[in-house]
């Protein structure tokens, strides 16, 4: 009696194998790196620190990991840990998920252009 639920099951495995050409499926977990996004932070057009848009948290909230650099840019940028998306298209930079330390607006092309601070002016462009 036992011997027809075990065939069954080897004949459904056989053919999951078969129907992936002959490998077993293997399941693929998405890890933190493979959303992370890299971003070159640029302020005046000259001196310039990476930024990493990690996972994300909550809607329209990320991880935000930037480099020692940053601080050299932009004094209090290194406390930055949340990158928050707007509806607007805004994206601003914060310590604790909700107030600003920098904030930027889309600009021409694929990068954003800082609103706030209003010095430096600091660029965002995906690496």
């Amino acid at each position: 009696m036992m011997r027809v639920p075990a065939l069954c099951a080897a004949a459904a495995l056989c053919g999951g194998i078969h129907f992936y050409g002959g490998q077993a499926p293997v399941a693929v977990a998405a890890t933190p790196a493979a959303s992370a996004m890299v971003y070159r932070l640029v302020a005046n057009g000259e001196q310039a620190c990476t930024v990493v848009r990690g996972a994300p948290l909550d809607e329209g909230l990320s991880e935000l990991r930037p480099s020692p650099g940053c601080e050299k840019l932009m004094p209090g940028l290194s406390r930055a840990r949340f990158w928050r998306e707007r509806e607007d298209g805004a994206v601003a930079f914060s310590a604790d998920g909700t107030d600003e330390i920098a904030a930027f607006a889309s600009a021409d092309g694929e990068g954003y252009e800082s609103f706030r601070p209003m010095a430096p002016v600091l660029s965002l462009v995906a690496r």
